[in-house]
């Protein structure tokens, strides 16, 4: 690879906003909502604003970071440089567990969706497939993946807003009517059932930090990058709640559906019939192969910026293909490793999920609340506010869904760090040797 090969700007605003939103996948709404309503006891419209709320403080954070570091590390390099290079790279290892989870999920659940409707086709032959196509599209760039994410996502908000007007027209012929702004708060305002909801839920709003993995090859990074974190977490905040609002409304209960864990597709069926539910079960099935694009894109990127360090190999993981500016060798790489999917389960791969989440959202809290006592401004309010006090309530709603986390997702987690950790001081013998460090002023564009 050329020294100074470098990713290309070729990123606008709604590239990045389909990307952030493909990530997170709308269509978990769906996936998820008869377990949360049985949780939050028929209260899932106010878990998702106490949610949105509580993670609207993360992402205000990863906002400011991005502004200071506007590089593909995201916060692998934002703890690296804030904290510590050593911590920085244990941290970037276990939040990339997260990117490599996230393929091994959408590819179970593509088999899932896919085998009940094509019961005899073997299941590895659709996990093999998604993830072979996913690896094939992101090996020819960047603009190529986020113009198909635009697409595929546009798709599911058009399903979303179908959804929604089916439900409003069941509700408007029927006995139901719609939630009152008093039924939206649980009786005698016991929240612990609606707090154990939002941290169930919490995991929808994953995707706005994974574009910030594509800050350099964004047109304008510090001011493209947080807007674009705000509007996926607000997009997502938006319609989350819009569609649960409908459906809790029109189910208030949802133990009178058969299947509490396939409520949706149920509930699209009584409201639409078979003809929508299998444009409901198309949304299903893209919003996984968009989600699945855009995890392996950021994962390659992490990669990328590790490499470039050479904090791992830089030769493979530092290369970029000449002619399509993507780092081929960490996509092929995301690619094989999410086929160990075909011997995984879903509980597996969404442990790692929330192991390598909670960690990036908490160290971005952190990596804020140090820069506030670094650059303390004295009598300077708003710079404690938004420095200082929010990065607190950040970090203490993420402290929260740690204390949710079951033992195994725990145990998970500390092993990979445990490895992590043991690479690290061997490749630095050590840790005698300092990681190398980029020049972010010659990256910035």
């Amino acid at each position: 690879m050329s020294k100074t090969a470098q990713l290309q700007r070729n990123l606008k605003l709604i590239h990045v906003v389909a990307i952030g939103i493909a990530y997170m996948s709308p269509f978990a709404v769906f996936d998820t909502f008869g377990i949360a309503s049985d949780v939050s006891s028929g209260h899932v419209p106010m878990a998702y604003i106490i949610v949105f709320i509580a993670i609207l403080f993360t992402a205000l954070s990863y906002g400011k970071l991005v502004k200071k570091y506007p590089t593909a590390g995201s916060v692998y390099t934002y703890t690296k440089n804030t904290i510590n290079p050593y911590v920085g790279i244990i941290v970037g290892w276990v939040t990339f567990i997260a990117y490599l989870a996230l393929p091994m999920i959408n590819s179970l659940l593509a088999k899932i969706y896919l085998s009940t409707g094509v019961p005899g086709v073997p299941g590895w032959v659709w996990i093999v497939g998604l993830i072979t196509i996913i690896s094939i599209l992101n090996t020819f760039g960047v603009k190529i993946a986020a113009s198909i994410n635009v697409l595929l996502v546009v798709f599911q908000f058009l399903m979303g807003a179908i959804f929604i007007y089916l439900n409003v027209r069941a509700i408007v012929e029927g006995p139901k009517h719609f939630i009152s702004l008093n039924e939206l708060f649980p009786a005698n305002m016991e929240f612990s059932g609606v707090f154990a909801g939002a941290a169930l839920l919490a995991l929808s709003f994953i995707g706005f930090d994974a574009i910030t993995t594509l800050s350099e090859e964004t047109m304008k990074p510090k001011k493209t990058i947080p807007k674009a974190i705000l509007l996926v977490a607000s997009i997502g905040g938006v319609f989350f709640f819009s569609v649960t609002y409908f459906m809790q409304s029109l189910f208030p209960d949802v133990s009178v559906l058969q299947n509490i864990e396939g409520a949706s597709p149920e509930i699209a069926s009584i409201i639409g019939g078979n003809l929508f539910l299998s444009f409901f079960l198309a949304g299903a099935l893209f919003s996984v192969f968009a989600s699945g694009l855009a995890a392996q894109l950021s994962a390659s990127r992490l990669l990328y910026a590790l490499g470039r360090d050479e904090v791992i190999p830089k030769r493979f993981f530092g290369y970029l293909h000449p002619k399509f500016n993507s780092p081929i060798p960490n996509i092929l790489l995301v690619g094989v490793l999410a086929l160990s999917a075909l011997f995984l389960d879903l509980r597996t791969a969404t442990s790692l999920i929330n192991v390598g989440a909670f960690t990036a959202f908490s160290f971005v809290n952190i990596c804020v609340i140090k820069n506030y006592f670094k650059y303390k401004k004295e009598g300077s309010l708003n710079f404690a506010l938004s420095n200082l006090i929010g990065p607190l309530i950040g970090l203490g709603f993420v402290l929260y869904l740690w204390s949710n986390l079951d033992w195994y997702s725990i145990i998970i987690g500390l092993i990979w760090a445990l490895l992590g950790v043991l690479y690290l001081g061997v490749s630095t013998g050590l840790f005698k040797k300092e990681p190398p460090q980029i020049e972010f002023d010659e990256l910035e564009g």
